[in-house]
């Protein structure tokens, strides 16, 4: 099942999650197959807020819908399954009044999620993540990945609960390798770097679903 974006824009996203622990090391990126310069760290504080309805209509169909503030990709996003890795799809912020208020859901996003889902929506869950961002690329300059070393708060909305961690993420760039199998060689190469720095495989797929729990 897909939704209809409407005039937000959308990618596939590819990526690899880690948990690490505080004291973890960065990764030494050198043995990654086409990858010959790191970038300089590029801080971001991002604070996003989820919402779903009640009965959690869309987290029962893999659906998340988040207004962000901060960041190069501020605004509403929606992210869904998709063939090779998740859809996200994304619209302006708009005004925003105050960050401590519910959040109020575009008509655009409604209309995006109506096949999954229909108001009222509610919050369900903060997170807080200062986030350091290095670009990962190739021989002439083009981003093969981006890595990134998020330190997350997170909160419950609906019990309360606060919870905090820190976590890796490296998610393909526009100079990615497009192959089935380069892809597959890429990520082993970034399991393999991961790993021997301290890393270990993400035990949630998600922030929000950690956030929750999950």
């Amino acid at each position: 099942m897909s939704a209809d974006p409407g005039h937000g824009s959308a990618s596939i996203e590819v990526e690899s999650k880690y948990d690490v622990d505080e004291a973890t090391p960065l990764p030494d990126w050198s043995s990654l197959p086409g990858i010959v310069a790191v970038g300089a760290p590029e801080p971001r504080d991002l604070d996003a807020r989820y919402v779903d309805t009640a009965g959690l209509d869309l987290a029962r169909n893999g659906v998340a819908v988040r207004r962000r503030r901060g960041g190069p990709d501020e605004g509403w996003h929606m992210k869904a399954p998709a063939e090779g890795g998740r859809s996200e799809t994304g619209w302006p912020i708009g005004e925003v009044a105050d960050d401590e208020a519910d959040p109020v859901v575009p008509d655009e996003i409604v209309d995006a999620v109506s096949s999954w889902a229909a108001p009222p929506f509610v919050p369900l869950a903060r997170v807080r993540n200062h986030r350091t961002a290095y670009a990962l690329r190739d021989a002439d300059g083009g981003m093969v990945a981006e890595f990134v070393d998020d330190h997350v708060r997170a909160r419950d909305e609906r019990s309360g609960t606060e919870s905090s961690w820190r976590e890796w993420e490296v998610e393909l760039g526009p100079a990615g390798p497009e192959d089935a199998a380069q892809r597959a060689a890429f990520f082993a190469a970034v399991d393999a770097a991961v790993f021997a720095a301290g890393g270990r495989p993400a035990s949630s797929g998600s922030k929000l679903a950690r956030a929750l729990g999950h």
